[in-house]
């Protein structure tokens, strides 16, 4: 191969990524399709603990009325790097500058004030199955939560994870992944239950398995896999026999409310704190929930 030749080569590749950069550059919401809404504030803190933000975004060992204050700093040591769990308080260390187009845009797209992308450890991809009205809830009622200043390192990335600007391809992959549509009759409640499963309570980020790019692979949705965060396993939450299949929707229910098990277990792990939070929303939502797991195909865990 000439000089020449391997040049132009080059000046192909690098042409080929440029293109791909460009349309693979981080989305914004449109202004004009943001409803004309009054935030209420009722719903924003249903929201904010269906959506578990203090479990993640509240300092590393806060208890009580601490785990209001949501000054992050929490680490994630995850198979592609370790993840720093920021700030999003109302305060200029956090998020208290955002407008609502900027708590939208990184909500739905994964996209920063400052136009970057986010990383997935922030499970936008399923925030943006939430509504917007709720969304613009959850943003009112984290604006009344106590301030902190607290500066939150950088992630420690290596590449070409570090490299934020190729987060726009995986995104191309896998950030519409849908879930596995409910039968036709499977009901209101289980639509309901549906919607705060895939939204809010985004359960698939660890309950469902990824493939090797950190895509959810959604034919084996909610059956359990490895702890995107540590050792160990998350469990199959579909009704199949390796699942929780033997579970009634009530004891389903009863569990996110009181933490126990039909047979008399109590939660532990990073589920305590996810089944804390569920304990303050409204008991339909709980019943919703268990009416949509209940609904959902029963898969067994990977390897059965």
């Amino acid at each position: 191969m000439t000089r020449r030749t391997f040049r132009r080569l080059v000046g192909v590749f690098l042409l080929l990524i440029a293109v791909g950069l460009y349309f693979t550059r981080p989305e914004r919401v449109d202004p004009a399709s943001i409803p004309a809404h009054q935030a209420d504030l009722a719903n924003g803190e249903r929201m904010f603990w269906a959506g578990g933000c203090a479990s993640c975004h509240a300092a590393p060992g806060a208890t009580g009325d601490d785990k209001l204050v949501l000054a992050g700093g929490v680490e994630l040591n995850t198979p592609f790097g370790l993840f720093r769990v920021p700030n999003i308080s109302p305060s200029e260390a956090g998020i208290g500058g955002w407008s609502v187009n900027d708590f939208l845009n990184a909500m739905i797209h994964g996209t920063s004030p400052q136009g970057l992308h986010y990383y997935p450890a922030f499970p936008y991809g399923s925030y943006r199955n939430m509504k917007a009205e709720d969304l613009i809830d959850m943003k009112a009622y984290l604006d009344t939560l106590p301030a902190s200043d607290n500066q939150v390192a950088d992630h420690e990335l290596a590449f070409p994870f570090s490299w934020r600007s190729a987060l726009g391809m995986w995104k191309l992959l896998f950030l519409d992944t849908s879930a596995p549509a409910l039968a036709a009759n499977a009901g209101a409640e289980a639509e309901r239950g549906a919607y705060l499963v895939t939204g809010a309570g985004h359960c698939a980020e660890c309950h469902t398995p990824r493939n090797v790019l950190g895509g959810l692979d959604t034919s084996q949705w909610l059956a359990g896999g490895p702890n995107p965060d540590g050792e160990g396993s998350i469990p199959n939450i579909t009704p199949s026999s390796q699942g929780i299949g033997s579970w009634s929707a009530t004891d389903i229910a009863y569990y996110l409310e009181s933490g126990f098990t039909p047979d008399f277990d109590s939660v532990g792990g990073s589920m305590a704190s996810v089944q804390s939070n569920w304990a303050k929303v409204p008991a339909e939502d709980r019943a919703a929930v268990a009416a949509y797991l209940k609904a959902i195909a029963p898969i067994p865990a990977a390897g059965n």
